[in-house]
């Protein structure tokens, strides 16, 4: 079972990009994988972090048009979702530190 900030990615990348689901959720899970972090414990702010770092480039790399709209977009949900009391385990910094390792 995936996280619901792994779900709410994916799905927006579903409805607004033109990406098949299982394109979508890969190109999601490839970002994930560069940060050491899995689709089923992501929490919103880690998530957050990998939309604002890493999946910028992977969606370059798929050509999708207004790659951070998309990402401010997503940003902004992956807010509120860590408001409304998704996991938040690891901050921010101990997400860069494991991209830093890798």
């Amino acid at each position: 079972m995936e996280s619901e900030a792994f779900t709410l990615v994916c799905e927006h990348l579903i409805q607004n990009t033109g990406l098949e689901p299982p394109a979508a959720r890969g190109t999601v899970r490839l970002a994930l994988k560069e940060a050491g972090l899995d689709a089923a414990s992501v929490s919103a702010g880690q998530m957050r972090v990998v939309v604002t770092k890493l999946l910028p480039v992977e969606l370059r790399s798929l050509r999708i048009a207004d790659v951070e709209g998309h990402c401010h977009t997503l940003e902004g949900r992956l807010a509120r979702l860590a408001k409304s009391g998704s996991r938040t385990d690891d901050t921010p910094e101990r997400v860069f530190e494991r991209i830093g390792r890798s």
